[in-house]
């Protein structure tokens, strides 16, 4: 499915349905199992917004960029990893104060590469029970405990 800009998506059955919407900005998010079934997660380094959550790694989806293709160049970009998307995970929007953000998540598998952080401060290879123990930022907290609840 390609997701359009300027629209909510809303969950029918299986699948997801855009209603139009302005001013949100859409990000990709990587959920990255190891061969254990530990789920990588990262941590918002000083400086940067959100400092000190932790979050699936990922980053903003620029023009004509598919949410899979973003989650390869940035995690190349700032993690120095090689990966592989997969399969649609979910979708989640959050109202911060002063922006919207429309989260979208895909399962991925590491592929090559050793992990540099350029925008964290501290990584950790999680089983998905512990997810919840980790303080998200607000925007992937839903993602967090759908993978704990399983």
């Amino acid at each position: 499915m390609k997701y359009k800009r300027d629209a909510i998506y809303i969950k029918i059955d299986e699948g997801y349905s855009a209603i139009g919407c302005d001013n949100v900005i859409e990000v990709a998010a990587a959920i990255i199992e190891d061969t254990e079934g530990r789920i990588l997660i990262a941590r918002r380094r000083e400086g940067k917004s959100q400092a000190g959550l932790w979050e699936f790694p990922g980053g903003k989806i620029e023009a004509g960029e598919s949410p899979e293709q973003c989650l390869i160049r940035e995690l190349r970009e700032e993690i120095n990893i090689k990966i592989e998307p997969y399969a649609f995970f979910a979708v989640n929007e959050h109202a911060y104060d002063t922006v919207t953000i429309r989260l979208i998540a895909y399962k991925a598998r590491m592929i090559g590469g050793i992990i540099q952080l350029s925008d964290h401060d501290e990584y950790r290879w999680v089983g998905a029970e512990e997810l919840t123990n980790y303080p998200f930022a607000p925007a992937d907290i839903p993602f967090a405990q759908q993978l704990s609840a399983h």
